[in-house]
């Protein structure tokens, strides 16, 4: 879904994955805070909104090639990918096969609150624990408000989504032996209880050009606790891409 247009040339497009259950909705709070230059847009996964009846993908290559052929209208013009969490796996996916179709029109890749495919993922899976467990650790996690957790009919409606792509998330690994032929921007919370320094300092052997580690202060929400110091890195790089050879409205 597009969030917003630019409103100045030449353009780039900002494509935005939500961590698990995670609408797109909560990215139109990036609109006002991005360069004139950037054009916003976010996937919309199953179980939210208008996909809230469609069924929940288990594997991890039926998401990637679904998700793919709904961005690709969008990819013949200068592009990054920002995910989060679980939709920084999907991104760092989706890059490796936009890089491969679209080659230079794919400008960057934000990674952020995501370990890298070689470090391992924490034991116990969440997404194996009991229901009680489950929204234990989705409340020490920090982005769910209290109310939310509370309300025993919402979390039912909610918790599948939720479960599914943090089982995506927590079984995924390094799908292809090499990393992916875009720039990255790795960032993490200082604060991040589930994947910051340790788990995300090797992205730099994810990709064959520059890869950059960044701390923000916050947790692993920090996307949103401390949105402004994020969206001044991405409008800082994208800034970049609009300087790059070929880019145009």
């Amino acid at each position: 879904m597009k969030l917003r247009e630019a409103s100045a040339a030449p353009v780039v497009r900002l494509i935005c994955l939500p961590y698990a259950g995670g609408s797109p909705d909560l990215f139109r709070a990036w609109a006002d805070g991005l360069s004139a230059h950037v054009e916003l847009l976010a996937v919309r996964l199953p179980g939210r909104g208008p996909r809230s009846g469609d069924d929940l993908y288990t594997d991890w290559e039926p998401l990637i090639t679904d998700t793919y052929a709904a961005l690709d209208p969008y990819l013949d013009e200068p592009h990054a990918f920002y995910g989060h969490s679980f939709g920084a796996r999907l991104a760092y996916e989706l890059a490796h096969l936009s890089v491969v179709e679209h080659g230079r029109l794919t400008r960057r890749l934000f990674v952020s609150g995501s370990r890298c495919p070689s470090s391992p993922q924490h034991r116990p899976y969440m997404h194996e624990l009991s229901e009680d467990d489950f929204l234990d650790a989705l409340r020490a996690m920090g982005g769910t408000p209290a109310e939310v957790l509370a309300d025993r009919a919402l979390m039912r409606f909610f918790l599948p989504t939720v479960r599914a792509e943090i089982r995506l998330a927590e079984l995924w690994g390094d799908r292809h032996g090499k990393g992916v032929d875009v720039a990255v921007s790795a960032l993490y919370g200082r604060d991040d209880p589930v994947d910051g320094l340790e788990s995300m300092r090797d992205w730099k052997h994810f990709t064959g050009k520059d890869c950059e580690l960044l701390a923000s202060a916050g947790g692993h929400f920090f996307l949103e606790t401390h949105r402004q110091p994020l969206l001044d890195v991405v409008n800082a790089r994208l800034e970049d891409a609009c300087e790059e050879p070929g880019l145009h409205s």
